[in-house]
């Protein structure tokens, strides 16, 4: 009974675990260059959208606030192919709209997350990510 008690225990804790980041492909409709993606984020969750590119295209990506219940402090940063977390755009710093020339071919990653307050005290942010790369 103990050992029962104790792999729930272990099962609830990696379960909490992985819904703090979620992941998707983003994939544009043929004929499309861009496509606007939504969801949520609440306290210290992150979402990454994961999308194909070549060097030398531009990516925009800009992100607003749908809905809140907090303070609506959310950013994105952009990771370039195989970064371990190093962004080559930090919006956080450089504010909530990117557009950036992409200096290889890979997928790239839009982690959207909270800071501040909203991601303390567990508040949640609904966004709108308008995403596009030519």
């Amino acid at each position: 009974m103990k050992t029962q008690f104790i792999l729930t225990a272990f099962l609830a804790t990696l379960a909490g675990a992985a819904w703090a980041q979620r992941a998707a492909e983003v994939k544009f409709e043929p004929g499309n260059f861009g496509t606007m993606v939504n969801g949520t984020i609440t306290g210290d969750e992150y979402f990454d959208y994961t999308l194909g590119a070549q060097a030398g295209q531009e990516m925009f990506a800009e992100l607003q606030v749908s809905d809140t219940n907090g303070n609506g402090v959310i950013y994105f940063n952009i990771l370039p192919p195989g970064s371990d977390g190093v962004a080559i755009y930090n919006g956080s710093i450089n504010g909530n709209t990117a557009r950036i020339d992409l200096p290889e071919d890979g997928d790239y990653t839009i982690r959207v997350y909270l800071m501040g307050n909203d991601r303390d005290t567990g508040k949640t942010v609904g966004y709108n990510l308008d995403l596009s790369i030519q």
